[in-house]
């Protein structure tokens, strides 16, 4: 996603001296440099978390264009914030993994995702709860089992088996403590075990 598609014509500060290469820095220290406007500092933090932030809420949303719109929006508060980040605090994944978990809760509070909006690699090689996938009809099957289950567990189940994190960063991400995230996780695959009853005999 090009940068001037997210930041428009925004004239940078000039840029505080820094001795080591951007690609270095923590996202604490790029995010200050953002602050102060740097767009290059910008550019290798959006590099940096672009991609999983359009895996994340494409795997909620199911719709590829969403999805990027998503991932926009959310760099784009990334650049608003900055000015206000505080360095020590919440780690900036976290924050910024739950910016586009709610841009996605907002999006779906407006338009339900249709049976053929379901992402076509939902299933990809992260491990899957329940069901190995066999052929192309199972593994639709279950994409849209998984994109037919509430918000909040589709979303633990997207953070934690298809993203890989942690029960303590997918529960900070989503704002709830790590035995209402595990509460989740057990809905979620009781659901798919009723849904998916058929293939797994």
């Amino acid at each position: 996603m090009p940068l001037d598609a997210i930041l428009g014509n925004v004239i940078p500060l000039e840029r505080e001296t820094v001795t080591q290469p951007l690609s270095e820095l923590d996202d604490d220290r790029l995010m200050v440099m953002i602050g102060a406007e740097d767009r290059e500092a910008f550019g290798v933090l959006a590099a940096k978390h672009l991609d999983r932030c359009v895996a994340i809420a494409y795997r909620t949303l199911g719709n590829r264009t969403d999805a990027e719109d998503v991932a926009h929006d959310a760099m784009l508060r990334v650049w608003r914030h900055a000015p206000k980040w505080k360095t020590g605090g919440a780690q900036f994944t976290t924050w910024l993994y739950r910016v586009v978990v709610n841009l996605c809760i907002d999006r779906t509070r407006r338009v339900k995702p249709t049976a053929g909006e379901v992402p076509e690699d939902l299933s990809d090689d992260a491990p899957d709860p329940e069901v190995t996938l066999g052929s192309n009809q199972t593994a639709e099957q279950v994409r849209t089992a998984v994109m037919e289950l509430p918000d909040r567990q589709k979303e633990a189940l997207v953070l934690c088996f298809f993203e890989g994190m942690s029960n303590a960063d997918a529960a900070d991400v989503l704002e709830v403590s790590v035995g209402a995230l595990e509460q989740l996780l057990v809905r979620a695959r009781r659901s798919l075990r009723v849904t998916l009853a058929g293939l797994m005999d």
